[in-house]
């Protein structure tokens, strides 16, 4: 039986290694990672950092596949996995994002982000931030509400690239950038989506329940509350995630064969 890829994205402040619980969780050793540019891996010259170069170097990514993927994101990975969906549907089979609140009409960025998004004081904020040592990076990531494995793992990725990666991508989703691009939700509903509601995201750094309800409603996504889950779910609560997503990969239909034998077209940022 043709078995469709697994994709996973990740956002700030992170590097591919938060995936491992989650793919153990799945049994998918097969799970691709990947890293958005300057998050964990170098960016590629001249890459301008911005949410829609982002966009197009995840789709650059996908058409190397053979087949659509199941293409799952979390935190800014949630934001581009959604942004794919609306404009590039022909590169999955299904997409999974946490993030949809973030495209919601009255959604507002939280203060970490409004200071980023500022010349001058966001710079000092990434040097305090992305600067330090690692012990500083490791309150850095305690503050963030991060514990455990995760919060090891995540500090010891975080360097001055990834704080000037943030500064780009921060800048270029200055509202009400991420507003006018909720306005294409709907196309993201030419194929099926899940949104991943962590309810005990007490931060809502990427938005209210409300606001990923109405946002999951607008992309024809279906909704999963999943209790006593937070923002780093990754690596501290995969397993009720994993659970969600398996459930709603069973409800699909199975790729055709042709699908996994056709090249698909492919491209790579330079």
């Amino acid at each position: 039986m043709p078995h469709t890829p697994l994709v996973l994205v990740h956002g700030n402040p992170e590097s591919a290694a938060v995936w491992g619980p989650l793919i153990g969780e799945l049994d998918r050793a097969d799970a691709v990672v990947l890293s958005p540019p300057g998050f964990g891996v170098p960016a590629p010259r001249g890459f301008d950092g911005s949410a829609t170069s982002h966009r197009d170097w995840l789709a650059s990514q996908l058409e190397l596949f053979r087949a659509p993927v199941d293409l799952v994101g979390h935190d800014w990975g949630g934001i581009h996995v959604a942004s794919l969906a609306m404009s590039r549907p022909d590169l999955i089979r299904s997409w999974a994002s946490d993030a949809l609140g973030v495209f919601a009409p009255d959604y507002v960025w939280h203060p970490r982000a409004q200071v980023w998004q500022q010349e001058g004081p966001g710079e000092a904020s990434v040097r305090e931030i992305w600067g330090g040592d690692l012990a500083q990076r490791l309150a850095v990531t305690s503050a963030l509400g991060m514990t455990g494995r995760m919060a090891e793992r995540v500090a010891a990725g975080m360097d001055p690239e990834m704080g000037g990666a943030v500064l780009r991508l921060l800048r270029s989703a200055r509202q009400p950038a991420m507003a006018d691009a909720g306005r294409l939700l709907a196309n993201a509903a030419q194929r099926p989506g899940l949104a991943l509601i962590a309810v005990d995201d007490l931060d809502r750094a990427s938005g209210t329940v409300v606001q990923h309800e109405w946002a999951a409603g607008q992309a024809g996504a279906t909704a999963v509350h999943l209790e006593g889950v937070g923002h780093w779910w990754p690596e501290e609560t995969p397993a009720p995630v994993a659970q969600a997503l398996t459930a709603f990969w069973a409800g699909l239909p199975e790729p055709e064969d042709d699908e996994t034998t056709t090249p698909r077209r492919a491209s790579v940022t330079a």
